[in-house]
């Protein structure tokens, strides 16, 4: 890799670091504030993101790349699914503890669209789960997989903020969470 590309690259994840350091300590973004915690001149900071929502953009998608291995380790592939849906919510209940703050900084600098676009990678394997289920006829076929999914993602993060807005304990919330979004993908019996 040449110098200017390796340059490039840690210029850009000094970016990102420094939003998420930003948003850990509440301190609103803006661009002269992301580059000068970054250590990075404002050319170089619009050089490679034009906007504040294209950087808290970018800091999500990397979040959700990260959490991709817990995604797998879920096996959602494997077992009845409902079985498999209840281990790929505790690991997106874990990954959202660990990227809380991101979480936070995407609800109040990305559109719906922008959240959707950052979230793509993790459609993937749930999409195969809720297609494998409704195929076994243990979940629902009267609502699409499309709104399965985009219900899935609205509970997961609405319960997170349940539980921080009304302090209930994390375990205790996701029992909560898990039996929501079990009695809505298994529909009426």
């Amino acid at each position: 890799m040449d110098h200017r590309r390796a340059t490039a690259e840690r210029n850009g994840a000094a970016i990102l670091d420094a939003t998420e350091r930003l948003l850990e300590q509440h301190t609103p973004l803006s661009m002269v504030a992301i580059a000068g915690e970054a250590g990075v001149s404002r050319p170089t900071l619009y050089a490679h993101y034009k906007t504040i929502g294209d950087i808290v953009e970018a800091a999500v998608e990397r979040s959700v790349v990260l959490s991709l291995e817990a995604f797998a380790a879920a096996q959602p592939e494997s077992g009845p699914p409902m079985e498999a849906l209840c281990r790929m919510l505790d690991a997106s209940w874990r990954q959202l503890v660990v990227f809380e703050v991101i979480a936070r900084g995407a609800a109040d600098h990305l559109t719906p669209g922008a959240l959707h676009r950052t979230h793509h990678a993790m459609l993937q394997p749930l999409h195969a789960l809720i297609e494998r289920g409704q195929a076994d006829g243990c979940f629902r076929t009267d609502l699409p997989v499309d709104w399965l999914i985009t219900a899935y993602f609205s509970l997961v993060h609405g319960a997170d903020e349940h539980a921080r807005t009304h302090a209930l304990a994390r375990e205790e919330a996701l029992e909560l969470l898990t039996r929501s979004v079990g009695e809505l993908f298994a529909g009426r019996r």
